[in-house]
């Protein structure tokens, strides 16, 4: 029992000795001193020694000014906001930690606990972690996040970060990332951005992907914490096609109708004259078709091609192809990634109703100076990637032009040696990460193209926008941007013949538009995505001035038109449960046509004309000459059948207060656009779709079904004078259409064979009735658009033979397009006039054409200087005659047809192409 007491005592002499060394109290003062100064400092006057590694140690500077006090307050203070914890020793040692605690005494229980070990592959410190039967070296490096606190009470905590491209830097969009064994999961965003919820301890994420290896990491988390990714590509999707990054998007996608195209391989499409065409790729998937080739436009799910929105980073784009169709007037290299919406599009988009091409330039390289160019034929490419700081801003340039006059100019044919057809396009974008919670975005583009059929006149058209956009993260569950742009389209025809009617036409329109958007994660179920924008609309109709001065030309200067779209915009990305997820949106939309202007009115319920003209009304500048607006609907669904198969339902209301003038069969950049007002109503649509999604190893497929109804659809009358025509309401007149269809496409994007397969049945209708038969056309019934082709079908494909070499080929088909023929002729006033059938009941012959291509890529050695491949196509392989319209001509008293085409013999190309 004596023994038991001096036990019991010494016991209780050596706690109170330790517990004292431990509440040892210093005086000590600095100011914007290192913490490794201060830790100096503190053994200078005490004679405590600490141990550490001085590269966990931060630079940020520290100040304090203790009197008499504790010296674990003192410590608490130099190391709070920092990872450092630190352990007191009897012997009056300090051991600093990084992350994690050091530990006196085993945890509750841990005896009894078989499955417990310490894992002691890492630094110096023990964890506890569970027993666990995977190969430890799955997973390369260990990330802590946060330090340990023993007295915290919180389970959970928030990892956000970027993942981006180990080479180019550029955002990996569309990633997931895969907590082992705890069901927990996120995937990145179009910035590359993530935020995941993760329990406290030790967590294995796995990185999927189809454009990067394989990878694991082990991520301890202590507290809420940032941590950015630099993964390496998998160079075995480099030979491929990529339509989308990310595997089971399709299926797990809530909205439908969308499709991705990932631009990094387009090389190995075989294409026109060598381009690589990113809407050229567009017009192979189902629900996206032309009007012909060479056709300036899209038709989208059977709409018109000025319904389709184009965005080159937030700003719009009007007129995006270069030689009436031929080119597209993006440079393919620039260009990261587009997306393209056909069936529900997103709240914050607005003003077109059938799609909205969303393109993204690509990420510039912050740290090494890198670029790509291409020489073929008839253009050369150009894109630069330049560091500006280091891992913070970066500036993107491409440049692109073609030498199509100095090849006409070669040829003996007089007559297109005298002609012109050249174009050229300019991009350039600087991005500027500020800090983690901001950055700065800005591009420019410039795009102009010039063409002269005859030596007397000259035709040109240009692009032009500039985007300010900044970027901010709130928290971890709230972010959003401010956007400012401006676009934009002109087209001039100069006419100069030395005679006395030379003139100069001009046509303008700009827009300025101001959006803010913002995104709030609620909950795990809950996912916000609100904002506002404003859009300025300043049209100038067209202007008609004498060039020179012998010219007897009368000025003609239709008077602007300006408007104001507004509008505010919400969404809900709704997780019901593991099954089940909605987009519930709306988006409200008000349109005010403004002055100054002068604005004609005419009797109700007759034509208008000037017969029926009541007054002219004035408006001042600014005054609201007529408003437009209402809600529109943007609801989705998707439900899992199965892992791999869901099913997709959606409807969307869209309003459209802009429309083209044209008379033309298929959209031309000479054609005009007009903005709604009194006389002239806002298009409206609706669209029902249904869609089945189901994945199979290598395999994507999806078959989509969709009913689009619309009105105040804008026609022309037969004989419409619509340029430079200020009573343009008088040779046009409003109708209703319908739509529908049905999409399949099948799509393998791994192996050495690979590619998809799309096919289309559609249906697109128009209606023109009115009680006056001067603006009833078909006799009111509903009959095929110009641009109505049932059939559409493709298929491009691609075959690695080797490493180096790669075959490929496309395949397309479509129903020849509604033409009108002459089906008689009759007698008037002693002249011989023909006569037309109903508008578009007869089609020209059906289209079709194949293309192949050869792909030699150089060498794969690493350490180069640059890396090269060839393009070898072949365009037309077959030589097919596709007539791209017919025309009729009187000849010695008889009618003849004769079909004009673009590309009638196989065209060949030969392509150099130099990454760097």
């Amino acid at each position: 029992m004596k023994n038991l007491l001096l036990l019991l005592l010494f016991l209780n002499i050596t706690y109170n000795s330790f517990a004292q060394k431990n509440n040892k109290k210093i005086s000590i003062q600095f100011e914007n001193s290192s913490k490794i100064d201060v830790i100096t400092q503190i053994e200078n006057i005490t004679d405590y020694h600490f141990y550490f590694i001085e590269s966990w140690i931060d630079d940020d500077l520290i100040s304090g000014n203790y009197n008499n006090a504790p010296l674990r307050t003192v410590l608490n203070d130099i190391f709070t906001n920092t990872v450092i914890n630190y352990y007191i020793t009897s012997g009056r040692t300090i051991f600093l930690t990084k992350n994690s605690l050091i530990y006196d005494e085993l945890p509750l229980n841990f005896i009894k606990n078989t499955n417990v070990k310490i894992d002691t592959n890492h630094n110096l410190e023990p964890i506890f972690l569970k027993e666990s039967n995977k190969n430890q070296n799955e997973y390369h490096e260990i990330i802590k996040i946060g330090k340990e606190n023993p007295n915290l009470s919180q389970t959970s905590f928030t990892l956000s970060g970027y993942i981006r491209n180990k080479t180019t830097k550029e955002p990996l969009t569309d990633l997931v990332l895969i907590v082992k064994d705890k069901g927990i999961n996120t995937i990145t965003n179009q910035d590359g951005y993530y935020s995941i919820k993760l329990p406290l301890g030790s967590n294995l994420i796995e990185f999927k992907s189809l454009v990067i290896k394989d990878l694991v990491k082990k991520i301890i988390v202590y507290n809420n914490g940032n941590a950015n990714f630099d993964l390496d590509v998998n160079t075995e999707v480099l030979d491929e096609v990529v339509i989308s990054s990310q595997k089971n998007r399709n299926v797990a996608e809530v909205i439908a109708g969308i499709t991705k195209i990932e631009l990094k391989e387009i090389k190995n499409i075989p294409l026109v004259l060598g381009e690589r065409d990113l809407l050229k790729i567009a017009a192979t998937l189902p629900g996206i078709s032309t009007a012909g080739e060479g056709a300036s436009g899209y038709n989208v799910r059977g709409g018109k091609a000025d319904q389709n929105l184009f965005l080159i980073d937030e700003g719009i784009i009007y007129n995006p192809t270069h030689f009436f169709g031929i080119f597209s007037a993006l440079n393919p290299y620039t260009v990261g990634s587009l997306e393209i919406y056909k069936g529900n599009i997103p709240v914050e988009f607005g003003g077109r109703l059938s799609s909205v091409f969303d393109i993204k330039t690509k990420k510039s390289n912050t740290e090494n100076l890198s670029g790509e160019a291409a020489i073929g034929p008839v253009t050369s490419n150009l894109m630069l990637e330049i560091p500006i700081v280091k891992e913070k801003s970066s500036l993107l340039v491409g440049a692109r032009g073609t030498y199509s006059d100095w090849v006409l100019r070669s040829l003996d044919n007089e007559s297109l040696k005298n002609s012109q057809a050249s174009f050229y396009d300019f991009i350039i974008k600087y991005e500027h990460k500020i800090n983690k919670n901001n950055s700065l975005q800005a591009t420019g583009y410039y795009s102009k193209d010039k063409f002269s059929i005859t030596s007397d006149s000259l035709y040109s058209y240009s692009n032009q926008l500039a985007t300010l956009k900044w970027s901010h993260t709130f928290n971890k569950k709230s972010r959003g941007s401010l956007i400012l742009n401006t676009s934009q389209y002109q087209f001039n025809i100069g006419f100069d013949a030395s005679s006395n009617k030379d003139f100069d036409l001009n046509y303008k329109i700009n827009e300025t538009l101001l959006k803010l958007k913002m995104q709030y994660i609620i909950n795990k179920k809950h996912k916000l995505n609100y904002g506002v924008s404003n859009k300025l609309y300043s049209l100038n109709p067209g202007s008609k001035e004498p060039l020179g001065n012998n010219s007897i030309i009368n000025p003609i200067r239709i008077p602007k038109e300006q408007a104001l779209e507004s509008a505010v915009f919400l969404s809900d990305n709704y997780k019901v449960n593991k099954k089940l997820s909605l987009s519930l949106g709306i988006r409200y939309s008000f349109y005010a046509s403004l002055g100054k202007a002068s604005q004609r009115i005419y009797e109700e319920g007759r034509p208008r004309n000037e017969g029926t003209l009541i007054e002219t009304k004035d408006y001042k500048k600014n005054e609201v000459i007529k408003t437009y607006g209402g809600p529109e609907i943007r609801t989705s669904a998707r439900y899992f059948l199965t892992q791999g198969l869901s099913i997709k339902a959606g409807y969307s209301s869209t309003y459209q207060f802009i429309h083209t003038l044209s008379n033309n069969t298929t959209q031309s950049p000479l054609d005009t656009w007009k903005l709604s007002d009194a006389n002239i109503k806002p298009q409206q649509a609706n669209q029902f779709n249904f869609g089945v999604y189901k994945n199979l190893d290598a395999y994507e497929l999806s078959i989509e079904t969709y009913y689009k109804t619309a009105k105040n659809i804008l026609d022309y009358k037969i004989g419409a004078d619509l340029l430079l025509n200020e009573l343009i309401e008088t040779e046009v007149f409003q109708g209703v259409g319908k739509s529908y269809g049905v999409e399949l496409l099948v799509k393998k994007s791994k192996g050495d064979f690979n590619g998809w397969l799309a096919y289309s049945y559609s249906r697109s209708l128009i209606k023109l009735d009115s009680e006056f038969s001067e603006e009833r056309v078909n006799n009111g019934e509903y009959f095929p658009s110009n641009y109505d082709k049932p059939h559409d079908f493709s298929l491009v494909a691609n075959y690695k033979m080797t490493k180096r070499f790669s075959f490929s080929f496309n395949f397309a088909y479509q129903t020849g397009r509604p033409v009108t023929y002459p089906v008689g002729t009759y007698s008037y006033l002693g002249n011989e006039l023909a006569l037309y059938s109903n508008r578009n009941e007869f089609r020209i012959p059906d289209y079709y054409r194949l293309d192949v291509g050869l792909n030699i890529e150089g060498n794969h050695k690493i350490k180069k200087l640059a890396h090269s491949f060839w393009n070898i196509s072949i365009y037309n392989v077959l030589g097919r005659n596709n007539p791209y319209s017919v025309f009729f001509v009187t000849e010695n008293g008889q009618l003849t047809a004769y079909t004009s085409s673009i590309f009638s013999i196989p065209i060949p190309t030969i392509t150099y192409n130099i990454k760097f």
